[in-house]
Formats: C-alpha cells, sequence, structure tokens
C-alpha cells in the first residue's frame, strides 16, 4: 500500500521551477580551492533548460557537486530519465562521461574524498556503459550476490556468493549484471524496500543490494544527490514514491 505520492520534480508539463525541490552543493572548483559549498553556483552548473520540447534539468558537469533533495527518504521508488550532452570537463574529458544518484545520503555535504563533492551515501551509477553499477560512497558498506570476477571486483547475480563490501580485497564498486543503456533519453529507476535496493535501467533489474549501513548502524534514511561529475547531462520526470 502506498502511504503518500510527492513528485521532487516532475518536470513534463509543470509549470514550477524544476529545480525548486533541491539545493545545490558544489565541491572544489579549482586544486587546492574551498568547496564551494551549499546553494552557490557561480558557474551556472545546475539549470532549467528546454529540451526535446520539454522542461528538463541541465548539469554542465564543469564542478563536481550535487544537487540535493531537500527531503529524506526511507522506502521509496525513485523514478527518472536522462540523457547525455556533449561537453565533457577535465580531468575527465576523455573518458566515459559520468554521472549518478545517489541515495540514502546523510552526514554533512562534502564527506567523500573526491573534491569534497557528495555526501556519505549509497551510489546507481549513470556512467556511460556501466548504468546501475553500485559504489560505496564515503564508507558505507553493503551485502550483495554475485561473482569475482577481477581481483577484488564483484558482478551481481542473483543467486551467486554473498559479498560484504567494501572490505579488505573487495572494492566498492559492484557491476551491473547486464548492460541496457541506449542512444537517447533512458529511464532509471531505485526502488528501496526494508532494507532491500534495485537498481533499474530501462525496465529491467540489473542490480540488487542488501542491508546497507553506515559505522555499524544500518542506512535505512536519507537525502537523494544527483551528481555533477565532468560531463554534461539533462536529466527529466524525476519523480519519487513513498513506499508503505
Amino acid at each position: 500500500m502506498i502511504r503518500s505520492l510527492w513528485a521532487v520534480v516532475l518536470v513534463a508539463g509543470c509549470a514550477a521551477s524544476p529545480l525548486r525541490a533541491w539545493d545545490t552543493w558544489l565541491g572544489r572548483p579549482d586544486k587546492g580551492a574551498e568547496p564551494l559549498g551549499l546553494n552557490n553556483d557561480p558557474r551556472r552548473v545546475f539549470t532549467e533548460v528546454q529540451v526535446d520540447g520539454a522542461p528538463a534539468i541541465r548539469i554542465s558537469g564543469e564542478i563536481w557537486g550535487a544537487l540535493t533533495s531537500r527531503e529524506e527518504y526511507d522506502d521509496f521508488h525513485l523514478t527518472l530519465e536522462y540523457r547525455w550532452g556533449e561537453k565533457r570537463w577535465p580531468p575527465r574529458e576523455n573518458a566515459f562521461r559520468d554521472s549518478g544518484i545517489l541515495y540514502y545520503a546523510v552526514g554533512p555535504h562534502g564527506a567523500s574524498d573526491n573534491k569534497k563533492a557528495w555526501m556519505q551515501s549509497l551510489e546507481c551509477q549513470i556512467q556511460e556503459h556501466d548504468v546501475g553499477d553500485f559504489w560505496s560512497v564515503a564508507g558505507v558498506v553493503i551485502d550483495i550476490d554475485g561473482d569475482r570476477v577481477d581481483k577484488g571486483i564483484v558482478q551481481y547475480r542473483a543467486g551467486g556468493e554473498t559479498f560484504t563490501l567494501p572490505a579488505p580485497g573487495i572494492e566498492r564498486r559492484v557491476i551491473k549484471s547486464f548492460e541496457n543503456e541506449r542512444p537517447g533519453w533512458n529511464t532509471v529507476e531505485v526502488i528501496c524496500r526494508r532494507g532491500t535496493c534495485q537498481h533499474v535501467v530501462n525496465g529491467k533489474v540489473n542490480l540488487v543490494l542488501r542491508n546497507p549501513r553506515a559505522s555499524g548502524v544500518p542506512l535505512r534514511k536519507g537525502k537523494i544527490q544527483i551528481q555533477s561529475e565532468g560531463a554534461e547531462v539533462f536529466y527529466r520526470n524525476i519523480t519519487i514514491t513513498r513506499g508503505a
């Protein structure tokens, strides 16, 4: 039973600002600089635009950081659409285009060791060829089933060996079970219910994790962040359904 439905951003057909439900956070704009911080976006990394005839959010990728939901969520179903732009920024100007959904984000902004850009959280990767991968951000621990495919890297497989990560000899990344990204607009969902989280790409589940925790404490509630990470990307039709 769904307790309530609240659209964080319902871009299509909505006259209100697509950015109205978000705060912005930007990390270090240059090596050695201090983070730009909360709701300080002098280079307009996050803007509202029209794409393919509909409102969307443009994330330029120039400075690493994130849109951050003002609400926290426990059980939830997040759905959004994304499409890559053309612009890429150093040091990733020749790398795969990259962004991501961070969920159950807790604690201070800028907790990540990488340019002080993100909160402690779980990541559903949005990166060319890697959409649906998992990353642990700032030390979040999970259990997941899969197979060790290369040294310390695990690939998700339902019914596989159970791994706890990150841990000695096991990296903080898990590869999704299969690739399902396509050209143009793609739909990604993150569904979390009672300690189990699914990554869904264009309607197909390609990763499931269990028992997220931070500092030994179950992690079942937090904010949602959408990353700026070196590549231009557009997001639209972002909705969150609160679960029972």
